[in-house]
């Protein structure tokens, strides 16, 4: 499978009950400081540091593994040119170029721009099992990966919110 991969049971997806994306400690796992030049910005270092950066929506994609309104998010039906970044912490994660119109209502991609940028979790929420993808930086909820992707294009949905993701252009 593509990406990091471990295994552990989480909460309900759309729950606000839903344990912290980090792991439930809310803390990042390095330092602030960072290169803005980049285009990452400073990990939170506490829930109550994360709510206060995102918007309520943000927050509860990103942070309590919540799941935006299908065919509500900014990016279901864009196609500019560019690379899309992780809402919380900007790691770079999906370019436009892999981006493709599934009809599921949310934007998918059919891989990340490098495994090493997104990590893998087997998710047993909701009577079923399924493949959490989070952002490798900050442990943020982005959505979910499916095998039913384009089959020219190696077969994988990478399923996002368009909460968790921001758009820098070309």
């Amino acid at each position: 499978m593509f990406g990091r991969k471990k295994t552990e049971e989480t909460g309900s997806v759309a729950s606000s009950d839903a344990p912290a994306a980090s792991g439930g400690t809310g803390t990042a796992t390095e330092p602030s400081a960072v290169d803005p030049a980049e285009g990452l910005r400073p990990l939170a270092g506490s829930d109550a540091e994360w709510r206060e950066r995102l918007s309520p929506e943000q927050y509860a994609v990103l942070r309590r593994s919540g799941t935006e309104r299908p065919f509500s998010g900014k990016y279901v039906d864009t196609d500019a040119d560019g690379l899309y970044r992780c809402a919380a912490c900007g790691n770079p994660l999906f370019d436009s170029r892999t981006k493709f119109h599934s009809s599921s209502g949310w934007p998918s991609f059919t891989e990340a721009v490098a495994p090493d940028k997104v990590e893998l979790i087997e998710d047993r929420s909701h009577g079923m099992v399924r493949t959490e993808v989070r952002c490798a930086r900050c442990h943020s909820h982005l959505g979910h990966l499916f095998d039913d992707g384009p089959r020219e294009a190696g077969g994988l949905r990478f399923c996002m919110n368009s909460a968790a993701l921001d758009l820098e252009g070309r």
